[in-house]
């Protein structure tokens, strides 16, 4: 078995837009976004930081960097997962996010795991 199957993660992102908590007039624009982390691998290991880059419609981008998600630092044991919510407000109707969130294996290996990119768009923006 190779040493990438042993430190292995599966992120998955869900997003929803939040007109309530948002204010078009004021291009504010806020959506949740619904994280799975299933630790796909055969080694136990624990989130210790997260990195996201979240670019807006007309190409600002923001670098946010972080202990933990949510207030927590999860350990996932092989096939188990955790799951969370956040949010995120921006001055466009449409953006995207993508980053990454870095581990340590019980056994003091380092790695990261890569968020792919998503896209975040008020209803109807996109096609």
């Amino acid at each position: 078995m190779g040493e990438s199957r042993k430190y292995d993660i599966t992120v998955t992102v869900r997003t929803q837009y939040l007109p309530e908590q948002s204010d078009e007039t004021a291009a504010r624009f806020v959506f949740a976004y619904h994280v799975t982390i299933v630790n796909t691998g055969t080694e136990t290991a624990q989130l210790l930081t997260r990195h996201w880059l979240i670019t807006e419609a007309d190409g600002k981008v923001q670098e946010v960097r972080g202990q933990g998600v949510v207030g927590e630092q999860p350990t996932l044991r092989p096939d188990q997962a955790f799951e969370y919510t956040s949010g995120v407000a921006l001055g466009s109707q449409v953006g995207t996010m993508r980053g990454s969130y870095h581990f340590v294996a019980e056994n003091g290996h380092a790695f990261d795991a890569e968020i792919a990119q998503f896209v975040l768009s008020v209803p109807r923006i996109l096609h």
